[in-house]
């Protein structure tokens, strides 16, 4: 039968009516159970109505976000309690008329929401008095709930299965059995230190059959020197590591001292309260100024440094440094109390209660940090950022002790005047005199240039140029000299009143680009015959000479009136030229990158004494005191002078040149370094301005450092500091830092989060799946209890070794994490933790996965960060020439936690696995799934060297035997024995593979570097195997 349209909409609507009559029937069959607004209308609001209902600019004029929802908006009230069937909001729900159903153009509420809803509103439209947050879950302090009391408790290992067994039996659900003993120590072997169990340790396991045998597992990895790797490497995504500044420049820092104490302290078990105090205010604890007794503590505030710093010319100083402390605050406020804080920047938070006095407020207690600076090394790529920390080894610090000594003799010795230095000086300024005396200015007899420019002489030799003013510019100066063995050519570049600023160049400022100069020679007898005359030396008298990257063979900055001064550049020749009458030919080249930076005055001039740079290395300034009398000069002019001549005096050469190398030996010594906090001395309260509109250029009202109001105060004995700060974090009185951390470490067992939004646990985040749950733990990370105890030893409060230890030996975390067809329809995501975890792995972990199983991966722990293979280009960056060297030996092979982070080009192959550039706090990583991740796996270097290797390894230890050897491989890569039907098809596709290389034995020795088709088989096998789901999962 066809229905009419209207006939299919009566039908629709009548059948969701009858929907609602029967959930609403349920209900009161059920005793009508009261339905509660905070936890079953706000957050469908929250997800369905706040994108268009909230804030400022609500639609309509009507608010859900708030009471103000029950005064409705432009169209009237739109709720009516206790009368649904009257309330505007149900009609809108359930109208069919595209244009006006809500909410707007996304898909209709499911019949069971509009049902709660329904009831609500009957049942009185109960809204809290206060504004939802104040009563918002995460902001009450955590209480220890009591255990649920279950019938069936043979399922129950400890208190976390009570509370999920007692969901699962409210949803009508059981949990799934337990996984396989291989399943299971591959499992936590990933989630407690990252890395697969070798065939022997599962081998051992599995035929251990002990009662305690996973205990005692789990309490071996939790030993691992290799646990504080796993588990450091979420925490630095947290405080945003890297090994460069971020920005356009993005220069290299050192400051991997601070993820290896990271590790360090992961490895010792440091309780989280001390871990935060560290890191947050290490600097500050009692002591902190005495180096060797709490250099780690100081290393640790490295947490904070991890800011990104710009270096890029015409930053603003106190501008980037007011962003760091932005930062400062927006990562505290994510990582300990897992808040939006950094919504309150510019205005009062628009959900939570934080307002923007309050941000500030919160923001002071950094104020009193010390800036951000650094000094620019010359070439080196690498920046020194201070305030640092130097940790020579006990070797560098007796050397260095030993140069700073002599480097201090030297410099005295340097500085000291003696008679002979001054019988020295006198003869020096005679020579100087002479030498101002042998310099003949030559006379053009010819001039011209190649882009237009108009040269004039002037009475006293110089040439000034006007006219156009290109950027490539080249004067061509013909002139006769009758000097005998000229032995050097200068250029002058005069200062003149016609040019901009009254330089002696012609770009905006009086600058200039010289690119090169070039002489020609030939006797006067024969003018034609020129030769070309090379230059073992140039010299200037401003040091600037010769920067390649630009061309520009000398420059001059005349931007400044004080640097408006005569210069002059000397070239020396390699050979004495010339005998009696020369004609020159001088070619004064200018080939800038930018326009209008040619000379504007200048003169020419030679000479043929012995020393042609004398004249030059003495200033204009100290020329024009060396030319008055003795008795003209003041005292501060002989002082200065004397200053200078001892810094060129021949007798102090071996002394300067002592100093030089002691300098350098000293710069050389290789003595580590990382960056830390450093607090200024201060006796006020800690203070700033707020900023209005968040605009660091409108100061508005001064503030002083406080936390937020709805918050607990900071504990009695805490200063208003950063140690106050930290204390004040990890206070029990805190109702958010200790469910967040527990937080964390479920959702990185379990790959979810009790709250999924672990980034934000405010009024738009979402809420736990398991309240009681949360709260539990969170409670028993503070303060453990002795039910909750897994072993005769005390627990230490904060300690996160043993709330983990808690979780992964809870029956909830040992479930197959199979699917079954009930759970793909009610659970497909295991929010009611039906099953046991499974999801892909993490960049970094994929990658150790790999090396694990081929056997290539070095277990050697921490130290600076590596430079494993990269496709090339990576690194080609504009503004900083520094380049990817791939590191040798071992370090190829590390880890991906120590691959060297770029921020501006983040290492790729792991970048297409989810991982991240370290720009800012990164709470979770969310997991893509794409073809490059496929391709990466098949191609990279790191994938395709650890399947070569993987088939030397089978073919070394599997025997020789192709079924031994398949299984081998398999084991590697998943820790478990092939299932019946694999072992056949990965011989059948060996095998194939093997024909094909005997086949083509050149592609062959291109897979394996030899002649061996067997072993390139293996090798296409084995790059199979690690691209395997199974091998990129954790089951």
């Amino acid at each position: 039968m066809k229905l009419s349209n209207g006939t299919a909409v009566l039908l629709t609507r009548a059948t969701l009516f009858t929907c609602l009559v029967l959930l609403s029937s349920f209900r009161a069959a059920a005793g009508s159970p009261t339905v509660d607004f905070a936890t079953e209308i706000q957050p469908i609001f929250r997800a369905s109505c706040y994108t268009c209902h909230q804030g400022d600019k609500a639609a309509a004029g009507l608010h859900l976000d708030s009471k103000a929802a029950l005064d409705g908006g432009i169209s009237g009230k739109v709720l009516i309690p206790g009368r649904s069937k009257d309330s505007l909001i149900l009609r809108r729900l359930l109208t069919t008329d595209p244009r006006a159903r809500m909410p707007l153009g996304t898909a209709p509420l499911t019949p069971e929401k509009i049902a709660l809803i329904r009831a609500w509103i009957d049942q009185g439209a109960q809204w809290p008095e206060q504004p939802a947050a104040a009563k918002h879950w995460a902001y009450v302090k955590p209480m220890r709930p009591a255990i649920p009391k279950l019938k069936n408790t043979v399922w129950v290992r400890n208190p976390i299965d009570a509370f999920v067994l007692a969901r699962l039996e409210k949803e009508g659900l059981k949990p799934s059995p337990q996984a396989t003993r291989e399943t299971l120590i591959r499992r936590v072997s990933l989630d407690l230190i990252g890395l697969p169990p070798s065939v022997e340790e599962v081998d051992q396991f599995v035929a251990d059959k002990s009662p305690d045998a996973y205990e005692k597992l789990v309490d071996r990895l939790l030993a691992s020197p290799h646990y504080g790797e796993r588990w450091a490497r979420p925490w630095l995504d947290l405080a945003r590591y890297a090994d460069t500044n971020g920005f356009e420049a993005d220069q290299r820092r050192s400051i991997w001292k601070y993820r290896d104490w990271v590790i360090d302290a992961l490895n010792r078990d440091m309780p989280y309260d001390r871990f935060t105090i560290e890191q947050l205010a290490g600097d500050m604890l009692p002591n902190a100024t005495t180096p060797d007794a709490t250099m780690a503590q100081r290393i640790a505030t490295g947490f904070h440094r991890n800011t990104m710093f710009n270096e890029e010319g015409g930053v603003d100083k106190e501008e980037a440094h007011w962003e760091n402390l932005i930062d400062r605050v927006n990562t505290t406020a994510t990582v300990w109390l897992g808040s939006t804080l950094g919504c309150a920047q510019c205005h009062n938070h628009k959900y939570d209660p934080f307002t923007q006095k309050e941000y500030y407020q919160f923001l002071a207690f950094f104020t009193n940090t010390a800036k951000t600076s650094f000094h620019d090394y010359g070439d080196t790529s690498e920046r020194f950022l201070e305030p640092k920390l130097e940790m020579p080894t006990e070797e560098q610090e007796a050397r260095r002790k030993n140069l700073q000594k002599e480097i201090e003799e030297l410099e005295q010795k340097l500085v000291k005047p003696t008679p002979e230095l001054a019988r020295e000086q006198a003869d020096w300024e005679r020579e100087v005199n002479a030498a101002r005396e042998s310099w003949k200015v030559l006379v053009p007899a010819s001039m011209k240039t190649t882009g237009g420019a108009k040269l004039a002489p002037e009475e006293d030799g110089t040439i000034l140029v006007s006219g156009v003013n290109p950027s490539h510019e080249t004067y061509v100066i013909e002139a006769t000299s009758g000097l005998s063995g000229i032995t050097g050519i200068r250029l002058e570049a005069l200062p003149h009143a016609s040019l901009p600023r009254g330089g002696p160049g012609r770009d905006a400022y009086g600058n200039f680009f010289l690119s090169a100069l070039e002489v020609e020679a030939a006797p006067a007898a024969a003018p034609d015959r020129f030769q070309k005359i090379g230059f073992e030396e140039i010299v200037a008298d401003n040091g600037k000479v010769i920067d390649k990257k630009f061309s520009q063979l000398w420059t001059v900055d005349a931007s400044r009136e004080e640097k408006r001064l005569p210069r002059q550049i000397v070239f020396v020749a390699t050979n004495p030229f010339g005998s009696g009458e020369t004609r020159l030919r001088i070619r004064v080249r200018q080939d800038s990158q930018f326009s209008g930076q040619s000379i504007g005055c200048f003169r020419l001039s030679v000479t043929a004494a012995p020393d042609p740079t004398t004249i030059v290395t003495v200033s204009h300034k100290q020329r024009a005191v060396i030319e008055l009398a003795e008795n003209a000069r003041t005292k501060e002019q002989k002082e200065a002078l004397a200053e200078f001549y001892r810094s060129t005096a021949p007798s102090l050469k071996a002394a300067r040149r002592r100093l030089e190398d002691a300098r350098k030996e000293l710069d050389d010594l290789g003595i580590t370094s990382t960056l830390v906090l450093k607090e200024q001395p201060s006796f006020e309260r800690p203070s700033t301005n707020l900023r209005v509109r968040g605009s660091f250029l409108s100061k508005g009202e001064l503030v002083y450092a406080s936390v937020p109001a709805m918050l607990p105060p900071l504990p009695e004995d805490a200063l208003p500091n950063r140690l106050g700060l930290a204390r004040w974090l990890v206070s029990k009185e805190n109702p958010l830092t200790a469910r967040v951390a527990v937080n964390r470490f479920w959702e990185q067992l379990f790959g979810r989060g009790i709250v999924e939004t672990s980034e934000d646990f405010g009024s738009q985040g979402a809420r736990p799946t398991h309240p009681e749950l949360l709260d539990w733990l969170a409670v028993e990370f503070m303060e453990p209890s002795v039910d909750a105890r897994n072993t005769a030893a005390a627990r230490t409060p904060w300690s996160m070794k043993a709330i983990q230890r808690l979780i992964v030996t809870s029956a909830a975390y040992r479930q197959s994490s199979g699917m079954t067809p009930q759970l793909e329809e009610r659970d497909p995501l295991n929010q009611l933790l039906a099953r046991g975890p499974r999801f892909r792995l993490e960049a970094e972990m994929i990658r150790d996965v790999a090396l694990a199983a081929s056997g290539l991966l070095s277990f050697k722990i921490g130290g600076p960060s590596v430079f494993p293979p990269q496709p090339e280009g990576i690194w080609d960056l504009p503004y900083n020439d520094d380049k990817w060297e791939e590191s040798k030996g071992e370090d190829r092979h590390r880890r991906g936690m120590y691959t060297f982070i770029r921020r501006t080009a983040p290492y790729p192959s792991m970048l297409n696995f989810d991982s991240t550039s370290r720009e800012i706090c990164t709470v979770r990583r969310v997991r893509t799934n794409t073809p490059l991740q496929a391709l990466t796996a098949l191609n990279d270097p790191a994938f395709f060297e650890s399947a070569q290797a993987l088939a030397r390894r089978i073919a070394s230890e599997g025997g020789s035997q192709a079924s031994t050897r398949a299984t081998l491989a398999l084991r590697l890569c998943v820790a478990r024995n092939p299932k019946p039907g694999e072992l056949d098809r990965m011989l059948s596709w060996e095998e194939q593979e093997r024909h094909y290389f005997e086949q083509h034995r050149e592609d062959a020795k291109r897979m394996t570097g030899a002649d061996d088709p067997d072993l390139a088989a293996w090798t296409m096998l084995s790059n199979v195997l690690l691209n395997l789901d199974e091998t990129l999962t954790k089951e």
